[in-house]
């Protein structure tokens, strides 16, 4: 085995190096699933693929670890070798990290890996999809942040085709870049807020989803910066324009055939979804632990102003707010889309670390299959509509309002911690509580102007 993967990664060194490759990222996320690395000269590449490039854990946001520790190595995955499309002679490698010889339990690819294994000992394999919505902006005359496209400003400018194209010099480039490395995007325009875009691309195993998510909020800020803006993947920049998401689109396929476990036709499921019992449990189990997950999911102070009913030009945000399931109704943060087969969780934001969310729900929806939970009967229709009464009674919780409510429920829920394990949950958790009294202590310009002359 160890001579067949030699002469594998003998053959990729020689590719690399025929493609004009000269320096390599052993790329691996902190906890926030931003990139870091270092950069090493392909000559290194045998060393490199040995776990050669060291760091320390201290150095990044949320790691626990000290600064007498042993350093953390980046091992990289092969199958995740990208040659940069806006930088041709760098490649780039999805990385595990390990420490004192064994994969580091705290690292966030790691973390995914031992949900994802546990998925294959069920005999479950995920499949993953990521809706890609993101905001490209430039900076005005006055250093504040605008649209690229000077029109005028519309109420509603979801699917504008006007601005689509004044946008599509530098998303036209990336959509090119996408489907160079393979991702086969399907569609793209421009969504509900002035700026903001979604690329719809095909899904994948679980695990290089993920993966392709974290390279590709770097690609699209490179290619919108070559371009004279810069992307964004702040949940909500603009307090009149709805936010973006990054919806997760799960299914569970047998590991032998491939075969989608969830998928049943909705005119043979009684309610009516289109999905099996297996996607039902699976569910069921991402309701339960919904609140944990939205702080993982959702994991900022700005998360929580995408997530409420009203508050865009167009009227409602269509953001998810209850913890509930339907069909292809928008109104519930689980939702079964058009056809079935497969569960949306509408929750997800773009600054969501992808391996740790994928990992928060697939846990959770491993749960539910193994317990035989049931999720009840679909809602159907307008959740919006409901009155705090009508909620009430049908026994359906609010999803956490504020950041520091999702950091409450996270800690009361022993699924992050059996997720996570001890020392990134504890890690994580702090970090983020910092964050959550940061943002409490500061005095905003709202407040200057509703108080500082109030008498």
């Amino acid at each position: 085995m160890a001579a067949k993967s030699s002469a594998k990664a003998k053959k990729l060194k020689t590719q690399l190096a025929e493609a004009g490759v000269k320096f390599l990222l052993p790329s691996y996320v902190d906890m926030h699933g931003a990139s870091k690395s270092k950069m090493v000269p392909i000559d290194h590449f045998d060393r490199m693929m040995d776990g050669s490039e060291l760091c320390t854990g201290a150095a990044l946001e949320g790691v626990p670890q000290d600064v007498s520790d042993e350093e953390v190595a980046a091992h990289p995955d092969p199958a995740s070798c990208a040659v940069l499309p806006w930088r041709r002679d760098v490649a780039w490698f999805a990385s595990d990290l390990w420490c004192e010889g064994k994969p580091f339990e705290p690292c966030s690819r790691n973390i995914l890996k031992r949900v994802l294994a546990r998925a294959a000992d069920m005999g479950y394999g995920v499949n993953l999809g990521v809706e890609a919505e993101f905001f490209v902006l430039r900076t005005d005359e006055d250093g504040d942040y605008a649209p690229v496209s000077l029109r005028k400003n519309l109420a509603k400018p979801a699917y504008d085709v006007p601005r689509l194209l004044d946008n599509l010099d530098w998303i036209g480039e990336l959509v090119d870049a996408m489907n160079e490395l393979g991702w086969d995007v399907y569609s793209f325009d421009h969504e509900d807020g002035i700026g903001q875009f979604e690329i719809d691309f095909a899904y994948d195993d679980c695990l290089t989803m993920a993966d392709r998510y974290v390279f590709f909020r770097r690609m699209a800020d490179e290619i919108a910066r070559r371009h004279g803006g810069f992307a964004t993947f702040m949940p909500k920049p603009f307090p009149n324009f709805a936010g973006s998401g990054a919806h997760y689109n799960m299914s569970l396929r047998d590991l032998k055939s491939g075969e989608n476990l969830c998928k049943l036709k909705p005119e043979k499921d009684p309610r009516g979804c289109g999905l099996t019992e297996v996607g039902y449990q699976f569910v069921a189990g991402m309701l339960r632990h919904l609140p944990a997950i939205c702080a993982v999911v959702a994991p900022t102070v700005n998360s929580y102003k995408r997530l409420i009913l009203k508050g865009s030009n167009s009227g409602l945000t269509w953001a998810p707010i209850f913890q509930c399931y339907g069909d292809n109704n928008r109104t519930n943060t689980v939702r079964i889309p058009l056809g079935g087969g497969r569960m949306e969780l509408r929750a997800a934001d773009p600054m969501s670390n992808p391996y740790l969310g994928a990992a928060m729900v697939i846990a959770a929806g491993l749960e539910g299959i193994a317990e035989g939970l049931d999720p009840g009967d679909p809602h159907l229709e307008n959740m919006y509509e409901k009155s705090d009464a009508e909620l009430k009674k049908m026994g359906i919780r609010m999803l956490p309002r504020t950041l520091g409510e999702a950091l409450d429920e996270f800690a009361a829920d022993p699924l992050g911690k059996q997720v996570f394990g001890a020392e990134m949950h504890d890690a994580w958790l702090a970090f983020k509580r910092d964050e959550w009294l940061g943002y409490l202590n500061h005095v905003s310009d709202w407040e200057k102007e509703r108080y500082l002359n109030f008498y």
